[in-house]
């Protein structure tokens, strides 16, 4: 493995011709595209009484009937969801309302989701801020364990043995705690494998960019099935490098 200058990873953007983020873009409005559908069968879960396979706990009068098709529009793109329908036409959607196609500025609060180091209480408070509005306790609770299985199968998916390139960064954003504003760092991992595909690896929340918490993701990167990367992009954080070196011996290095 080697680690670049940030010269030299401008220089293999260049030489890649990696002008645009679409790859990830798109795995990005795959993951919000299904946060959203699944947030949206558990908001008729709740009047109803009961989800689509559960047949047997029909209480009401009132039933399922069936999906419409709804293409939205997000920051990621054009995104097609079937939104569920009731018998009676009672029920009033509320992340997607009647009619409403835009979604920009919900798709980061909905990726978020995804991230590591957040509890069940974490993702219940943050579908409060999602929603902006009192719902109810039902309603957040369906809503998390329709997604809880989700996120947990994405987040400890199996990864490629080798990559090409990795690119590891950390960006820092403004989160209210405990009711005081706080920062926090969001850990991205991006890969490349040797046929050319981009994927978002993994996104991870620590309260600071350090070289140790980096380590934790290069194990957890390591247990979930990597055994090689070729080039490793970083910034120049004091002690990176000897986190890399301690998961991903380096084989050879660019001066």
């Amino acid at each position: 493995m080697a680690i670049l200058t940030k010269e030299q990873i401008r220089e293999l953007i260049k030489e890649r011709n990696m002008k645009t983020t679409e790859d990830v873009s798109s795995m990005l409005r795959d993951l919000f595209g299904e946060a959203i559908q699944e947030i949206m069968e558990a908001e008729l879960d709740t009047p109803l009484g009961y989800t689509k396979n559960e047949n047997s706990a029909k209480t009401g009068a009132n039933r399922r009937n069936g999906h419409s098709k709804k293409t939205v529009i997000s920051e990621y793109g054009d995104t097609e969801i079937q939104v569920p329908r009731d018998r009676d036409g009672e029920h009033e959607p509320i992340i997607i309302k009647k009619h409403q196609k835009n979604l920009t500025g919900i798709e980061e609060q909905v990726i978020a989701l995804y991230r590591k180091g957040m509890t069940v209480r974490d993702i219940q408070d943050h579908l409060n801020r999602l929603y902006g509005v009192e719902i109810s306790p039902t309603l957040i609770s369906n809503v998390t364990n329709k997604l809880m299985p989700l996120i947990k199968e994405w987040q400890n998916r199996p990864l490629e043995k080798t990559y090409a390139v990795v690119f590891l960064d950390a960006i820092y954003y403004k989160v209210r705690q405990e009711g005081a504003i706080v920062n926090k760092a969001s850990y991205m991992v991006i890969g490349i494998d040797l046929d050319g595909r981009k994927d978002v690896l993994g996104m991870w929340i620590g309260e600071h960019e350090t070289a140790k918490f980096w380590l934790v993701v290069l194990n957890e990167l390591r247990n979930r099935g990597v055994q090689d990367i070729l080039v490793c992009c970083v910034d120049n954080l004091r002690g990176f490098t000897e986190a890399i070196a301690a998961c991903f011996p380096v084989k050879s290095s660019l001066s």
